[in-house]
């Protein structure tokens, strides 16, 4: 036969069954048919195919064939694929969202992030999540285009209209420089000497950013969406600026960079909310990313005597 049949999904439940089960009779037990009822769907099912799945002959135990062993893992990835299926149909009938849009400030230290995403996977498996990483006032505006259901956001979203949120912890900032860059090696920093070099600024492109400055002490900038960008080029002497202090200490500690001990520039603290749209109440899935990011949150220790950034 040069054209195979189409198998049911039954026989291939069978055929799983027997390979998992080491024996038509266990098989039998496994999905409380009869023997003979085991045997008949692998019968049919060789039929289908057009090939022999099982050598039977000369031994107390099917064996599989050349061609059974081929066709093994496509049958496990149809059943797994069917079992998927369901899984996310029950989910849809009982409200559960299909998939998940989360837009995540790029200052979240990575770890919590990862500890929230790995305990998502295994609380919604069948849900699909996509995540975008964007900075400052970007998160607020795919919440606010429908283009992310919910963020973690900085305190940009903070009173923006149309939008509600839940307080979801801080982190501290520190002003930091390579140790050959002239403000390392100034000791003491003079009060307004860092206006004389080149501060490296992350920005935004969202019209909540728009001719406005955040934590902007020198007269010379350079700006850029990009924190891991950022971190580099402080790293290369090139300008000074605020990073946060869970991303940078393993540069302290190495001496790669320094913290500056700026008495006009100290750093500050930046605080974080998980923000959706006032409109369109988060889902199951949704909930339960905000709920967990709020409640790691409160684990976050203030830095007495810095302000907001």
């Amino acid at each position: 036969m040069s054209d195979p049949g189409n198998p049911t999904l039954d026989q291939l439940n069978i055929f799983l069954a027997i390979v998992d089960t080491g024996s038509f009779a266990a098989a039998g037990r496994k999905l409380n048919r009869a023997v003979s009822v085991i045997s008949y769907g692998i019968t049919n099912l060789e039929a289908q195919l057009g090939v022999m799945l099982f050598e039977r002959e000369g031994t107390r135990r099917p064996r599989l064939t050349a061609e059974g062993r081929t066709l093994l893992s496509e049958a496990r990835l149809i059943a797994q694929g069917v079992d998927g299926l369901k899984a996310k149909a029950k989910g849809l009938l009982s409200g559960l969202e299909a998939e998940v849009n989360l837009a995540v400030d790029v200052m979240l230290p990575a770890d919590r992030l990862g500890q929230v995403l790995k305990e998502f996977v295994q609380q919604f498996p069948t849900v699909q999540l996509h995540l975008h990483g964007e900075a400052l006032g970007a998160i607020a505006s795919l919440v606010l285009d429908r283009e992310a259901d919910i963020g973690l956001s900085g305190p940009l979203a903070a009173g923006v209209d149309g939008l509600e949120s839940r307080s979801a912890g801080s982190i501290p900032m520190i002003p930091v420089a390579a140790p050959d860059h002239p403000l390392a090696r100034m000791t003491p920093i003079a009060p307004g000497a860092g206006r004389n070099y080149i501060q490296l600024v992350l920005s935004d492109r969202s019209r909540f950013t728009e001719g406005r400055d955040f934590s902007v002490f020198s007269a010379r900038t350079w700006r850029m969406a990009d924190l891991g960008a950022k971190h580099a080029l402080l790293r290369q002497a090139i300008g000074w600026g605020n990073m946060p202090l869970d991303m940078v200490e393993a540069d302290l500690a190495a001496g790669r960079l320094v913290r500056l001990d700026m008495p006009d520039h100290v750093g500050g603290t930046y605080r974080f909310a998980a923000i959706w749209r006032r409109d369109a109440l988060p889902g199951p899935a949704a909930t339960w990313l905000i709920d967990r990011f709020v409640e790691l949150g409160r684990d976050d220790s203030e830095i007495a005597g810095l302000g907001d950034i």
